[in-house]
């Protein structure tokens, strides 16, 4: 668990220490979670974020659980519940906490299980990732080719890279494979309102890695589309139904109409792990997760001096709203890069993955 890229690792003391994104890009801190409670905070708050990576945290937090309680299988269930519980929307965290469990019960070194579970999970989503880059970077060189583009302009909505899934994300993995490949690539960045996700975070990371890439405002990126400025739009999830309706970052939803307007490929990048297959109709069937009112009216950013402020931006007295996520139907989806291949957003294609 030494990667490079990773937003979490485990410190000599066997806590779990995490790259605070709440912070970012004006600080770099990092947390100490030493309890399956700090986990369970940590992820509700948004220390860590990105589905791939609260699962990761959500293992850990399994094992931190195992690490306070011992021995006492039951009551480390009880407890992994308030992590599973963390957040509604993000079916990654689900899934990784079931698969600690069942080490769990059938455990007879229950910290020893637990410690090489948490680590095996991040260590395949290191897999997935990089596949999932490979595959779609093929999909930008198609696309180069039969268009005869010598250069490239792709469109993400919120932060899908190292942050949110390790060592390379979903909807970014591509984009730095592109990189690799030697590809003029430009990425134009969804701020991602309100929590700027994509001005903060996807910025921060692309910036590192030396990627060419423009901030935009939310609203901009179907007058972009018009005028035959983005090549393609790619972007994580949270959750995909087995047929095919995708669960992400709000806005990504009016993407998916801009780019289906406009001829513009639409590709979302996830995991296996992120295939909830209990539900199909993602807008009646998926929880949207509802967030406080205070992200919609303060903004966090740094003064003249350079220091780290607060501030709100809307009147004292007006009321907002907070919808975490948005559901992108199927027919609006390209395809869905995974790191078993690109696969139609068609129920009878992805009950074939189960």
């Amino acid at each position: 668990m030494n990667g490079k890229y990773r937003p979490l690792w485990l410190n000599k003391n066997g806590d779990l220490e995490v790259l605070d994104q709440r912070y970012l890009p004006h600080e770099e801190l990092t947390r100490v979670l030493k309890t399956g409670d700090d986990a369970t905070e940590a992820i509700s708050d948004m220390t860590v974020r990105g589905a791939g990576v609260i699962g990761n945290v959500a293992a850990f937090g399994v094992y931190l659980l195992a690490r306070e309680f011992e021995n006492n299988k039951d009551k480390i269930i009880q407890e992994s519940a308030k992590i599973r519980a963390s957040r509604p929307t993000a079916v990654n965290l689900m899934w990784a906490v079931d698969r600690m469990v069942e080490v769990i019960k059938n455990s007879n070194d229950i910290l020893k299980d637990a410690k090489a579970e948490a680590i095996k999970i991040c260590d395949e989503d290191v897999k997935r990732s990089e596949t999932i880059g490979k595959i779609g970077c093929d999909i930008i060189e198609d696309i180069m080719r039969k268009k005869n583009l010598k250069n490239f302009n792709i469109l993400t909505h919120c932060n899908a890279g190292w942050l949110a899934i390790i060592d390379s994300g979903t909807a970014l993995a591509p984009i730095y494979e592109a990189k690799k490949r030697g590809i003029d690539i430009h990425v134009w960045v969804d701020e991602t309102r309100p929590r700027n996700q994509g001005a903060n975070l996807t910025s921060w990371e692309l910036l590192d890695a030396g990627v060419n890439h423009t901030i935009i405002a939310d609203n901009t990126g179907g007058h972009l589309m018009q005028h035959e400025m983005v090549d393609m739009v790619i972007t994580g999830a949270d959750r995909v139904t087995r047929c095919g309706d995708a669960a992400n970052k709000i806005g990504t939803y009016l993407k998916a109409l801009s780019a289906k307007d406009n001829n513009i490929p639409f590709y979302i990048a996830l995991p296996l792990s992120t295939f909830d297959f209990e539900s199909c109709d993602g807008v009646k069937e998926i929880e949207i997760e509802m967030r406080s009112e205070d992200e919609v009216h303060i903004m966090r950013g740094i003064d003249s001096n350079g220091k780290p402020q607060d501030i709100r931006i809307t009147p004292k007295d007006s009321k907002a709203i907070n919808y975490g996520f948005d559901v992108t139907p199927a027919r609006l989806i390209t395809g869905l890069i995974t790191e078993a291949g690109l696969i139609e957003a068609d129920e009878n294609e992805i009950k074939k993955l189960k």
